[in-house]
C-alpha cells in the first residue's frame, strides 16, 4: 500500500460543488454533516445506511461478484458522498499510471491503512482495459489526453458528488483545452499523479437481481425558463419514486441545449433523485469554440467525467458511448455541425470492455443518438458496431436525440435500413423519448408546464428498463413514464377523419408560414362527420407509447344503445421490409391538433401507430372507444374516450 499524502483535487468536481478539503486520516464532510461523509437522510426518500465505522457494511468477500451479503442492513444502497483519490506528488514513471480500486469501508475516500483493495476489477483508459490484482492494483499506459475510469462491479457503488452524481473517473489532459474557451474547457492537469485510487462501497442494491434504471433522454433545456419547466417535470416525478435506487439514472446527452452554464441547473434537477445519477454528452453539450472532436467535451469531462465508460448493476453489464463527433467550429467560429459516430478508438475499447463480458450476459447499449430509428439509419458506422456487439444475445442499444418514443424488434426490417446494409435488425433498439418532449413547445398543461408532444406522437417522459430473474433466468423489460402522469398513462385516442386531415394541411401551412393570415378554425380530434363515414377512410387511431411490432391492439367501440363492435386494426408501421409510410392519414391527431394549433413538430408518422376504420353505418350519437394494447413486452394496457358522430 502506497505512502498517503495529500490528494490533489479531481477534475470532475463543478466549480459549483463545495470543495471539501481531505487530509491524511480525517472523513471527508458532506456540507452540513460535519465528520461524515454518509448521506443518511441527506437525499430524499433515502434509507438508513447505518453505521459507518469499517466493517460494518462487510458483505463478506471483496471479490467483484460475491454474493455473500452478510449482515447488512436488508436494501442497503452503500451511496455515499465522496471523490476520486488522486495523489499531490507526481509519478516518476510517467508512462504509465496506478493506483487501486479499494473497499472505502469508513466512506471518506481515502484508501487507509486498513482498507482492502478488490480484486477483478476492470479499469481502463479509454483504449486499454486491465483488472485489479490480488491486492486492488492496476496499471495503464498513458497518452495524452485520456480519461481513466473504474467499472464499478455489482454489489458494490462508487460515491457520488453533491448533486448525486456517480464518481469513477479521472481526466488526464496535462496542458488542458488548446484556447479559452468560451465555458471553461478543461484546465491543465499537469503531470501523472502518484496514484488515482477509485474507492467504492459494498451495496446490496446493486448486487439484486432485479434492477429499475431510468433513462432520461435530451433535458435540453437552452434557458432559465426552460430550466423551471424541467423542474416541474419528470425530475420531479422521479423525487416521488424508490425503484431505481441501485442502478439510478443515465443522462442520455442534449442534457442542456448549447449554453454550457446551464450545467449547474442540470445537475440541480436531478440532485434529489433517489439513486446515482451518470450522464453521456450529445450533441448540444459540446464546446463549439475548438477546432476538432478531441476537445469538444472538454468542458463536459472537467464537470461530469469520461464521455464513454462501463458499469455492471444486478446481471447486467451497461456500456455508455459518446457517439457524437463535433466536426470542429465553422471558420470564424461557430458551431460546424457534427456526426453520429462511434469512432475507431471507442470501438477498440468496447472490443477491450466486452472480452471478459459472457455471450449471453444483459448488456445495455447507451450512446446519445440512436443506432437506427423508425426513419433511418442514424449512426454512421452503426455496421461495425454491431459487428462488435455480434453474438451477444441479449443485448440492446437504447439512445435519445430524435425526441421519439420507439421499439424496435431484433428482426425488425425496413427499406431504409436495408439501403445502408442494414437487411434486418440485429439487436433491439430503444429509443428512450425526452425529457423536454418536442423541445418545451406547445400550450402549458394545469401545471404550468408546456405539453410538448413529440412529433411521434408521445409525451415528454423517462424510459425505465426493467430486469428480473437471475442465471439463464433473467428478463428484460421497459416502460415509459409521461411527466406529471400515472404509469397507467399509455395511449393517445383520436378520430383521424377525412375533414381532420384538410384541416391539418392548412394548420401545417399557416405554421410554415410562420402564422401569417388567419388562423384555421378550431376542430375536435374526438369528433367525425356521418358524411366523413361514407368513404370508409375515417380512422379511430391509438398510438401506444409501449408498442412494437411484437404488440397486438384491440379495438371496440360501443353506442349509445348499448352494443358493442369489434373493429379491424392495422399497425401503420409493421417493419416488415416496407419504407416509411408518412402522410396525415398515418398521423395522430389528438398530439398534432395541439402542436398545428399552438407550436411543435408534426412526423406525420410514427412507429407505434395502430388505427382502424370506423363503420360507414354508424347513427349520429356518442360513442365509446376502448383500446386494449398489448405492449412490447407483453403488458396490456387498455384506455377509453368518448367521441361523437353527428
Amino acid at each position: 500500500m502506497q505512502e498517503k499524502k495529500p490528494i490533489r483535487a479531481t477534475l470532475l468536481a463543478m466549480a459549483a460543488v463545495t470543495t471539501l478539503t481531505t487530509t491524511v486520516g480525517t472523513a471527508n464532510a458532506a456540507p452540513g454533516l460535519a465528520g461524515s461523509s454518509d448521506l443518511g437522510s441527506s437525499l430524499p426518500g433515502s434509507i438508513d445506511f447505518g453505521s459507518s465505522t469499517p466493517g460494518s457494511s462487510d458483505f463478506g468477500s471483496s471479490i467483484p461478484g460475491s454474493s455473500d451479503l452478510g449482515s447488512s442492513t436488508p436494501g442497503e444502497t452503500g451511496l455515499y458522498e465522496g471523490s476520486v483519490e488522486a495523489a499531490e506528488n507526481d509519478a516518476e514513471d510517467q508512462s504509465a499510471i496506478t493506483g487501486h480500486v479499494f473497499d472505502d469501508a469508513n466512506k471518506n475516500s481515502t484508501y487507509d491503512d486498513n482498507e482492502k483493495g478488490i480484486e477483478g476489477v476492470k479499469v481502463t483508459n479509454g483504449r486499454a482495459v486491465t483488472t485489479t490484482d490480488a491486492k486492488g492494483r492496476y496499471t495503464l499506459p498513458v497518452y495524452e489526453d485520456m480519461n481513466v475510469s473504474v467499472t464499478q462491479p455489482a454489489g458494490w457503488q462508487v460515491p457520488v458528488d453533491a448533486d448525486n452524481f456517480a464518481q469513477f473517473s479521472y481526466v488526464h489532459k496535462p496542458a488542458g483545452s488548446p484556447q479559452d474557451l468560451k465555458f471553461g474547457g478543461l484546465k491543465p492537469t499537469g503531470a501523472v499523479p502518484e496514484y488515482v485510487n477509485f474507492p467504492m462501497a459494498k451495496s446490496q442494491a446493486t448486487a439484486k437481481d432485479d434492477q429499475n434504471c431510468v433513462v432520461a433522454a435530451d433535458t435540453q433545456t437552452y434557458d432559465k425558463e426552460e430550466v423551471e419547466y424541467a423542474r416541474k417535470g419528470a425530475p420531479a416525478d422521479l423525487t416521488q419514486r424508490n425503484d431505481y435506487d441501485g442502478c439510478g439514472i443515465m443522462l442520455l446527452g442534449d442534457n442542456v441545449g448549447d449554453d454550457l452554464s446551464l450545467n449547474p441547473d442540470l445537475r440541480s434537477l436531478y440532485k434529489d433523485v433517489n439513486g446515482p445519477v451518470r450522464a453521456l454528452p450529445g450533441n448540444h453539450d459540446q464546446d463549439y469554440d475548438v477546432d476538432s472532436d478531441k476537445d469538444a467535451t472538454d468542458t463536459y469531462r472537467a464537470q461530469f467525467g469520461a464521455p464513454y465508460y462501463s458499469y455492471e448493476v444486478g446481471n447486467t453489464h451497461f456500456i455508455a458511448l459518446d457517439n457524437i463527433e463535433y466536426k470542429g467550429q465553422k471558420p470564424g467560429g461557430g458551431n460546424g455541425g457534427y456526426y453520429e459516430k462511434v469512432g475507431e478508438q471507442q470501438l477498440e475499447w468496447l472490443k477491450n470492455d466486452l472480452a471478459d463480458v459472457p455471450k449471453d450476459k444483459h448488456v445495455v447499449v447507451y450512446g446519445h443518438a440512436p443506432i437506427v430509428n423508425y426513419k433511418e439509419v442514424i449512426t454512421d458506422d452503426a455496421k461495425a458496431l454491431y459487428e462488435v456487439l455480434d453474438g451477444y444475445t441479449n443485448a440492446v442499444t437504447v439512445g435519445g436525440h430524435t425526441h421519439t418514443m420507439e421499439h424496435l424488434r431484433a428482426g425488425d426490417k425496413r427499406e431504409e435500413w436495408a439501403a445502408e446494409g442494414i437487411e434486418s435488425l440485429p439487436i433491439e433498439q430503444v429509443v428512450a423519448g425526452a425529457v423536454s418532449g418536442d423541445w418545451y413547445s406547445g400550450g402549458l398543461t394545469d401545471n404550468g408546464v408546456p405539453h410538448a408532444y413529440t412529433q411521434d406522437a408521445a409525451e415528454p417522459g423517462v424510459y425505465t428498463l426493467t430486469f428480473s430473474g437471475s442465471g439463464d433466468a433473467v428478463t428484460r423489460g421497459g416502460f415509459y413514464t409521461v411527466r406529471n402522469e400515472d404509469r397507467d398513462h399509455q395511449q393517445l385516442i383520436g378520430v383521424n377523419s377525412p375533414a381532420w386531415r384538410d384541416w391539418a394541411a392548412k394548420a401545417q401551412e399557416w405554421q410554415d408560414a410562420k402564422k401569417v393570415g388567419p388562423e384555421p378554425e378550431k376542430i375536435d380530434p374526438l369528433a367525425v362527420s356521418k358524411d366523413d363515414l361514407r368513404d370508409g377512410k375515417s380512422y379511430l387511431t391509438s398510438s401506444v407509447f409501449g408498442g412494437s411490432s411484437a404488440s397486438t391492439v384491440e379495438m371496440t367501440i360501443t353506442g349509445e344503445d348499448g352494443e358493442a363492435r369489434t373493429l379491424d386494426v392495422e399497425h401503420t408501421q409493421p417493419h416488415q421490409g416496407e419504407a416509411l409510410n408518412e402522410g396525415w392519414e398515418f398521423t395522430d391527431p389528438i398530439s398534432a391538433t395541439h402542436n398545428l394549433s399552438t407550436s411543435g413538430n408534426v412526423a406525420k408518422a410514427s412507429p407505434h401507430l395502430w388505427r382502424a376504420a370506423l363503420p360507414k353505418d354508424l347513427a349520429p350519437g356518442t360513442y365509446e372507444a376502448e383500446v386494449k394494447a398489448v405492449d412490447n413486452f407483453g403488458e396490456t394496457n387498455t384506455q377509453k374516450v368518448t367521441f361523437t358522430v353527428r
